[in-house]
Parts: structure tokens; C-alpha cells; sequence
């Protein structure tokens, strides 16, 4: 009988032998659908469930926020959690204390737990004039005289001023900078009638002979060469005098003993700021920029503080703009609350992810900013697609057979686009990243999304039965209420008739007629026959298996060829019009003919070479963005002082520690030759090159025994008062009894002559001399605390990057095997590398450096761009038998559409962003709007326009082992009293 039926091939082809991977991916296709109709038919039988438990739960976890607490180590943060700096910093901090400093300390080598730190400018002459000089030293006779109270109130409140907090030296005096010694002499001498001693720059000498270097403690500074202009730094201990100077630094540093001494230490910086607050305003020919220990953490903070405004705005935003693209002209079909709903199963979930954040004694800092827009990206698209294949579904079926035809067609690509979230976030979340804040962020936006994923099954679901409800019931779509019949509405007023407008029944009863009608069959009345339609259809979008006498809907039909009577092409014809929905309308009917046109191609190629040849501009021109203070609120503290520091201090580099942190024999000639050559070119005070000057000034010589180099260093040159500083740059450890004990650890402290590109020159700097530390005889190291920001911080950067992408790319290939097909791998996977090219070159050519912040972007730019491109490659993909421009169309109207309302939503919600006066979030929303228009312009006109020539092929496998167009089968079922018949004819 079967080889009677001729042409009938589609429907048993499938037992011809096919590639095992073929198959395999058509059984996990199958099982994965089957389980999701499944779970999509228990969604819907429960609907209160799913939409009460959500709610409960986010409301329970969101009454933890008592438990908030914010992130205070900033260099944790944003510094590589393992790098050889940080182990340096600490063999420093062992050996030489900034509690063990009793003479001297320099201010942006030693960082004590609290200090207080303010820049001085003239804005009209020099701060060295009398004026300014003794307005300059009245300012630090306040400072020092301020006094906090602690606690606020009550019997046991106390006083504390600076000289009580403050670092002191070996008289028990407070440590002062150099340069208020330097001010007062110049003062004093001024007071006297008497000539004021020469301040030379940037090492100067004062009245009780010792040198000190005031390079960071006086900025803008002019000498008196013929040019005006500061020569002869030389490298000796001498500079040329100073004629002016523009700005003036000073450091305030205080002790934290324990807890107590700690919390007045933070209640003197506020006191600080406060002071100098007031003192400018009462002396507005200065400018004052102050910094504190906490300047940096509060204003990295502070962030999240000014966006509170403008996130409630995006939000408010998105929400309008999701109303009105869930809105139809037709007042039933509309759904205009499940754009508010898919907003509201976001904020659930993120409330959730908060609410276990907090029970698990995690902190909050300013980069989970970008966490809220990961989320909105991935639901908004989920719930649109799951939207557009509603309205895909036959308007005659019950509504849960209708939801869990939603879940079978949607749920599969966007459990996979959930997936490819998870692995980029999991991986760059594992201990592999070395950048905290990345792997903090991460890990939280996993949480974020996989709870996000659970509550669009769930939640946003259970809300799809209810508004199903109401268009079975031919409700109105906004306000709930029945719609009128139309012979009612003719006698309304013509704005009530608009408000009430729908087709809804006329479409149904025409577009969901019986399939005899439908498909122009006519069969007699005989009621011992039951008509079941098999559609055999594997590889297209929306394909469901027919069961029994139920109707198979949201499925694209590939009839036979012109031979058979009614044949007709299946993607063209749709369930019902749906011409009221205003985009899918511009899609179907002006955009889908007009990117496929034949004359528009050659532009869209030539458009994106354009992309590529700016991509790859500015991928050549990535510069790394090591400097916290980018990643702060603008106009803040550290801001302006950060500012005013590379405007004045700019000239020398911050004071280097040169440490030997082994014992070495400094009394040969040729260990003396080598940390020579070592502080050859660099602005230094040494304590060597002093004792050898020493040494050769009273005719001895600098090659001596052990015992004779020890015991005069010991003995006589550091108890010379111009010398006696050098004794907190030494350690000595004793040996026996009766003998010179050895040095066994030393520091020297060098300055290097920089330009603009300071920190680029110093991270040059730390190769360079660490390279040499490898080879030489002499152990030692190098450290200033901005090393700790530089030390690797391109690897630590791109590492979780580059790993993530690699992730991709992985499970790409793997699920290419049982999952996915192929082509659409290759095709995802090479959108995703063009997506991420595009974004990292165009955010360099934006002015936007490759910080932790862009690069949390950029990780999560891979699950944005998959989720607006992979249901487009699959959608192209799965068909079979037509044309690819006819594919192409079909793939936009179905994908595109909802990639279409994504992007308007998404976009609506970031504009608010971009007014945030914060350069964390100037860098969020420049890295967003990018990640947004290279998938936009991929998914709606790059892979369109490439995918009219390029595999995927429409036409391949009419073969033996091909997929050719599928037939559909009627198959007739003959009931008697005695036996059953079935007849097989094609239709």
C-alpha cells in the first residue's frame, strides 16, 4: 500500500540512513522540545503558583537589606589580586614600617592607613611669595591646632588633635613635611631683616645641613636660568634655586592603634576637609584640593549614589517603550501589561539576587551598576520572543496547549543563550581571573541571570496564561473589560469604536477554520472517519509534533511540488494578519524586501569593511586604564586633586624605594660601582653615595675591611645631625659578641625625570628595573604603591576576557556535535568575534580605556550579542526547500522583530545613564550603546544581507541523505466492526 502512494517520500525518509551526529541532534531536539511542551503544559495548569511564589520569595530576601554592607578596600578591588608588587609591598612593609620612620617620610611612597593630604595653588603669582607663604603656614598652624571630638557627645567624649595622631619622630615631635622647614626659615629670615637661604629644586638643604628632596612637595616650579625654566637638575644632591612655584603639596599622616584610634582618625579627615572647605572660602586667591586615606572609596562609591535617580528614570523609560511595543491596533490581540510584567519578573529576580547577596555577607561596590542592564538585555529579549511566538500560535486552541507550544518553540534558544551567559560569567568569575572586581561583578551577574531565567519560566509565563485568559474571554488587552459585539459598537462614539477596535473573532473564524476548510478538503460526513494531519517538518522553527486528534500549530509548512493541486508555500502563510502590530508590519511588508534587495547588498558589505577598517583602527590603539580615580564620580575630591597633580607634579616621578633586602658586602669596590650605576640618572638620596662622599671628604677610603666600613657608619656618620636621617634608611643585625654587626637590609630612595605619559613611563620603569634585579649580584627590589595598580594589569584584565571568549567558542564547537547544527556554530560564533572586535575598537576610538569597568562590558557584550543573533542563525537555518532571500525574510519577521523591540527598550534605559556626572558610568554607557548598535546592526543588517550568498545552502540534500522539502501526509483512519484500515494518501 505504502508503494502505491505515489510521491511519497517526505514522510518516511527519515528511515533512510542519515550521519549518526544528524541524528543524534534530531533525538536531543525532540527530547528537549517534548520536555519543555511538557513543562510549558505544567506551567499553565498552575498559574497562580508561578506567579505568587516568585513574588513571596523576592519579598522575603529583600528584607535582608539590613544585612547591606559596601566594599572599603578599594585597592582589593581594583588592583590584580596576585601580583609580585603586592608580595614586594609587603617585604617592604616587614622591613621598613612607616612607624619605624622617625626623620622623614615622602608622601607617595609611604601610605599609612590614615593621612590627611592637600594641594596648594596660587591662582596669581607663586605660593612662595610673603603673601601666599604666610597664608600657607597659618593654614598648617590650623591644621595642626584642629581638634575632633570622639565620641560626639557625652561624659566620656575626648579631644584629639593632630599632634596627638600624628606619626612622631625621635624627639617625639610630629613628622612635618620638608618644605613647611623650608617655608618657616624662608619666614624667619624674612621676620629677621636677613637674607633668605636659597630653596633649590627638587633637592634642597636645609638649615640643619640635611638634604631633602622636595620634588613632590612643591609643583609648577621655575628657576632662574635664562630661560625661566628649572636646569641643571643634575644628579647630585644640589638643584637650581627656585625663583616661583605654582602649587605646594602637603601630608598629614596619623596613626590607627586599634579600633578606637582608627575611627578618630576617620573623624580627623572629615574634620580636614571641612577645615580646608572653610579656610578657601576665606581665601579665595588659593586654591585648595584636599585628599584623605578614605577620598578614593568614597568616591568610588559615590557613584552608585548619584545613579540612583537615573536608573528609576531608565526603568520608567523602558517600561513605556515595553508597553507600546506589546501593544496592537487590535485592542484583544494587544498585551500592553507584559511589557510592564517582563520589567517586573526582572526587578523580582534582581531583588532576589540582592536578597541572597545579603544573607551570604557579600558587599556591593559601584561596577554592579552594569548588573541591572546584563538582566534587561537577556529578559527583555526572552520575553519578546516568547510574545512573538504567542502570536505565532493558533487563536482556537486552549490556552495551555497554546504555552506550552510557546515553551516547545522559544524555550530551547533561550535556555541556550542562558547558557552561553552562564559559561562567559562562571569563567571569568572562577579564581583564574586575577582582578577581584571582575570576579565579584561576574559572579554576581550569574546569580542575577540564572534567577532572572528561572522567573521568565515562571513568573512572566503564569502572567502569559492570565493575558491569554483575557483574549480567549475577547477582552480588551488594557483595561480587562469585554469587548462589545460589533453591532453594539456601532451606536458608540467614535473614540470609544477606536479604543474597541478589533478583528479578533472575524480573523479566527477565518484564519482557524476546520483544516477541510483551511486546506479546501472536502470530506462527506461519515462518522467513522477521524481526519489526523501529520506534519513532518524536523528542522523548522516552531515544529510540534502532532498527537492524537490535536491541531499542530506554530509550525512552518513545506508542501510538495507544483504537481500536487493546493500547493502552497508555507512562509508565506500565516496563521492570521497581524498587520495591526506597527513593527512587524515595517518588517514584513518595507524592511525584509528592502535588506535583501539586490541593489542594497553591495552597500551592506561595503558598510561593514567600514566597521572592520574602524574596528581594527582602534583595536591597534587599546591603551590600558590603570588610574583609579577614572573609575570615580567627577567632581569629586580625588578628581580634582588627581587633576591638579598631574598639572603641577607631573615633572618627577613618584618616590621609588630602591631596597636591598639581603645582606651584601658594601665595603667592596665593586658591589659600590654597581648600586652606583644602578641610581645612575635618577634624582636619588642615598645614604651609600652620602657615607662614600663622606668617607672620601676625610681622605679615607671607600674600600675598607668589614669591620672598619661598619663601625664608622655606625659611630660617626650617622650621628652627624645632617646624616642622622639615614639611620631609619638601614637595618643592622648583630653578628656575635665583640663584633660589627652587618647591614642587613638598606633602602635608597630614586626619582626618575618623567613627561606627560607618567604612569606608561613608570610601568616601563618597573620592567626595566626588575629585568635587572634578575642579574645582578645585589638582591633587591623596587616599590612605590602605584606598582601595585600597574603590575600586570593588561594580563589581569584581558585574562577573563580572553577566557570567556575561549569559553564561547568551546561550547560553540561542542554543542555543534549533539545540539546545535553546525553552520549556525560557525556562523554564532564568528558574529560573536565581530561583535567583540567591533565594540573594543570602537570604545578606543570613543576615548574609553581598557579598564576592569569596559571589560566587565565586554564579557558581557558575548551573552548580548548571542542572544539578539543565535535565534536568527537558527531560525535561517532550520528551513528547508525555499529560497535563502524568502529564509532571510522569514528569520527577520520571527527574530528580528523581538532583536528590534530589545534594542529600542535597552537603548531607552541607557540614555539616562549617560548624564550620571561619574566616569564609571560615562564608561558603562559608552560600552553598552556600542554592544547594543554591533549587535543591532549584525543581527538586522549584516548577517540578513550575508546570508543570501553564504551557507548555510536552502537548496542542499534532495539526495538520498538530504533534507528535502517535506511532505505533508493525511492519513485516514477507517473504523468497522471488525478491523481497522488505515489508508495513507498525500495531501
Amino acid at each position: 500500500m505504502l508503494s502505491s502512494a505515489p510521491g511519497l517520500s517526505g514522510r518516511w525518509e527519515r528511515l533512510e540512513p542519515r550521519p549518526r551526529a544528524r541524528m543524534l541532534r534530531q533525538v536531543l531536539h525532540a527530547g528537549l522540545r517534548t520536555t519543555f511542551h511538557a513543562l510549558g503544559r505544567f506551567v499553565a495548569s498552575h498559574p497562580v503558583f508561578f506567579a505568587s511564589a516568585p513574588v513571596l520569595l523576592s519579598i522575603l530576601l529583600g528584607a535582608s537589606f539590613s544585612r547591606y554592607r559596601v566594599e572599603e578596600d578599594v585597592e582589593n578591588l581594583l588592583a590584580p589580586k596576585h601580583s609580585l608588587a603586592k608580595i614586594e609591598g609587603n617585604l617592604v612593609d616587614s622591613l621598613f614600617p612607616v612607624n619605624r620612620s622617625k626623620h622623614a617620610l615622602y608622601s607617595d611612597l609611604q601610605t599609612p592607613g590614615r593621612y590627611g593630604r592637600v594641594i596648594v595653588t596660587s591662582r596669581k603669582g607663586s605660593v612662595l611669595d610673603p603673601g601666599h607663604l604666610d597664608t600657607i603656614l597659618k593654614l598648617h598652624r590650623r591644621i595642626y591646632q584642629m581638634q575632633v571630638t570622639v565620641p560626639a557627645s557625652g561624659l566620656n567624649s575626648f579631644n584629639y588633635s593632630f599632634s596627638y595622631l600624628c606619626l612622631p619622630d625621635d624627639k617625639n615631635v610630629c613628622i612635618i613635611d620638608d618644605i613647611i622647614r623650608a617655608m618657616e626659615e624662608i619666614q624667619s629670615a624674612r621676620t629677621s631683616n636677613i637674607s633668605a637661604p636659597v630653596l633649590r629644586y627638587p633637592i634642597t638643604q636645609l638649615a640643619d645641613g640635611r638634604q631633602a628632596y622636595i620634588g613632590h612637595q612643591l609643583g609648577g616650579v621655575q628657576g632662574w636660568g635664562p630661560s625661566g625654566a628649572v636646569r641643571g637638575l643634575g644628579t647630585g644632591g644640589k638643584g637650581e634655586g627656585v625663583r616661583s612655584a605654582r602649587a605646594l603639596q602637603l601630608t598629614y599622616y596619623l596613626q590607627a592603634r586599634g579600633g578606637l584610634m582608627d575611627r578618630v582618625a576617620g573623624q580627623w579627615e572629615k574634620a580636614f576637609c571641612a577645615e580646608l572647605q572653610h579656610f578657601a572660602a576665606l581665601h579665595p586667591k588659593l586654591g585648595l584640593y584636599p585628599s584623605t586615606s578614605s577620598s578614593l572609596r568614597t568616591d568610588f562609591q559615590f557613584s552608585s549614589v548619584l545613579a540612583h535617580r537615573p536608573l528609576l528614570v531608565s526603568l520608567g523609560a523602558c517600561g513605556v517603550l515595553a508597553v507600546l511595543c506589546c501593544s496592537m491596533r487590535d485592542c484583544v490581540r494587544s498585551k500592553p501589561w507584559l511589557g510592564l510584567l517582563a520589567l517586573l519578573s526582572i526587578t523580582l529576580s534582581g531583588l532576589t539576587a540582592a536578597g541572597i547577596l545579603n544573607l551570604t555577607g557579600a558587599t556591593y561596590n559601584s561596577t554592579y551598576l552594569g548588573i541591572p542592564f546584563v538582566m534587561l538585555g537577556h529578559g527583555l529579549f526572552g520575553s519578546f520572543e516568547m510574545l512573538s511566538s504567542w502570536r505565532r500560535t493558533r487563536e482556537d486552541q486552549h490556552v495551555k496547549e497554546r504555552v506550552a507550544s510557546v515553551f516547545e518553540d522559544v524555550m530551547l534558544r533561550f535556555s541556550g543563550s542562558t547558557m552561553l551567559h552562564l559559561m562567559t560569567l562562571g569563567l571569568a568569575a572562577s579564581p583564574l581571573t586575577n582582578m577581584e572586581a571582575v570576579r565579584l561583578f561576574c559572579r554576581t551577574a550569574a546569580l542575577a541571570v540564572t534567577i532572572s531565567y528561572v522567573y521568565m519560566l515562571s513568573f512572566y509565563s503564569s502572567c502569559l496564561v492570565f493575558t491569554g485568559y483575557l483574549e480567549t474571554g475577547y477582552r480588551h488587552g488594557c483595561f480587562c473589560r469585554r469587548v462589545p459585539k460589533p453591532d453594539r459598537l456601532d451606536s458608540k462614539p467614535a473614540w470609544y469604536r477606536c479604543l474597541m477596535y478589533t478583528r479578533y473573532q472575524d480573523e479566527t473564524q477565518t484564519t482557524n477554520a476546520p483544516h477541510g476548510v483551511a486546506h479546501s478538503h472536502t470530506h462527506p460526513p461519515n462518522p467513522n472517519l477521524t481526519h489526523t494531519h501529520a506534519h513532518t517538518h524536523p528542522h523548522t522553527g516552531n515544529n510540534h509534533n502532532s498527537h492524537g486528534h490535536e491541531h499542530v500549530e506554530n509550525t512552518t509548512h513545506v508542501h510538495p511540488p507544483s504537481h500536487v493541486s493546493h500547493t502552497q508555500s508555507t512562509v508565506s502563510a500565516e496563521p492570521h494578519p497581524q498587520d495591526s502590530h506597527l513593527l512587524l508590519g515595517c518588517v514584513r511588508r518595507c524592511y525584509g524586501d528592502w535588506i535583501t534587495n539586490t541593489y542594497v547588498k553591495p552597500f551592506v558589505v561595503l558598510l561593514y569593511l567600514v566597521y572592520i577598517s574602524f574596528g581594527l583602527m582602534g583595536f591597534l590603539q587599546v591603551t590600558q586604564g590603570s588610574d583609579p580615580s577614572a573609575l570615580v564620580a567627577m567632581d569629586t575630591t580625588t578628581v580634582l586633586y588627581t587633576r591638579a597633580q598631574q598639572r603641577y607634579f607631573s615633572s618627577y616621578s613618584p618616590v621609588i624605594g630602591f631596597y636591598i633586602y639581603e645582606s651584601a658586602p658594601y665595603w667592596n669596590a665593586s658591589v659600590q660601582r654597581d648600586l652606583l650605576e644602578y641610581a645612575k640618572g635618577f634624582q636619588r638620596i642615598s645614604w651609600l653615595e652620602a657615607y662614600l662622599n663622606y668617607l672620601s671628604d676625610r681622605n679615607q677610603s671607600t674600600s675598607q675591611p668589614r669591620e672598619n666600613f661598619t663601625h664608622t657608619l655606625r659611630h660617626a656618620f650617622l650621628h652627624e645631625p645632617q646624616f642622622a636621617h639615614f639611620a631609619d634608611d638601614i637595618i643592622f643585625a648583630e653578628r656575635g659578641q665583640g663584633e660589627e654587626p652587618d647591614v642587613a637590609a638598606s633602602r635608597i630612595f630614586l626619582v626618575a625625570k618623567t613627561t606627560e605619559n607618567k604612569r606608561e613611563e613608570m610601568s616601563v620603569l618597573l620592567d626595566t628595573l626588575r629585568r635587572l634585579s634578575l642579574t645582578s649580584r645585589v638582591r633587591f627590589l623596587i616599590f612605590n604603591p602605584s606598582f601595585v595598580y600597574l603590575d600586570r594589569y593588561a594580563a589581569a584584565v584581558s585574562s577573563p576576557l580572553r577566557h570567556s571568549l575561549l569559553a564561547v567558542l568551546f561550547l560553540l564547537g561542542l554543542s555543534s556535535l549533539a545540539v546545535v547544527e553546525p553552520l549556525v556554530s560557525v556562523w554564532l560564533g564568528l558574529t560573536l568575534l565581530s561583535v567583540q572586535f567591533g565594540v573594543l575598537g570602537f570604545m578606543t576610538l570613543w576615548g574609553v580605556e581598557l579598564d576592569c569597568m569596559s571589560v566587565l562590558c565586554l564579557i558581557s557584550a558575548l551573552g548580548h550579542s548571542a542572544d539578539c543573533s543565535g535565534p536568527l542563525l537558527c531560525g535561517f537555518a532550520s528551513g528547508r526547500g525555499e529560497s535563502r532571500t524568502r529564509w532571510v525574510r522569514v528569520a527577520l519577521e520571527r527574530h528580528g522583530v523581538p532583536s528590534l523591540q530589545t534594542l529600542i527598550c535597552y537603548s531607552a534605559a541607557l540614555v539616562p545613564v549617560g548624564s550620571v556626572r561619574s566616569n564609571l558610568t560615562h564608561t558603562l554607557f559608552r560600552c553598552l550603546t556600542l554592544t547594543a548598535g554591533c549587535s543591532a546592526l549584525h543581527t538586522l543588517a549584516f548577517l540578513p544581507t550575508l546570508l543570501t550568498f553564504l551557507p548555510p545552502s536552502k537548496t542542499q540534500g534532495q539526495g538520498p541523505g538530504g533534507e528535502g522539502p517535506r511532505q505533508e501526509v493525511e492519513c485516514v483512519e477507517m473504523n468497522d466492526s471488525t478491523r481497522v484500515v488505515d489508508q495513507i494518501t498525500t495531501v
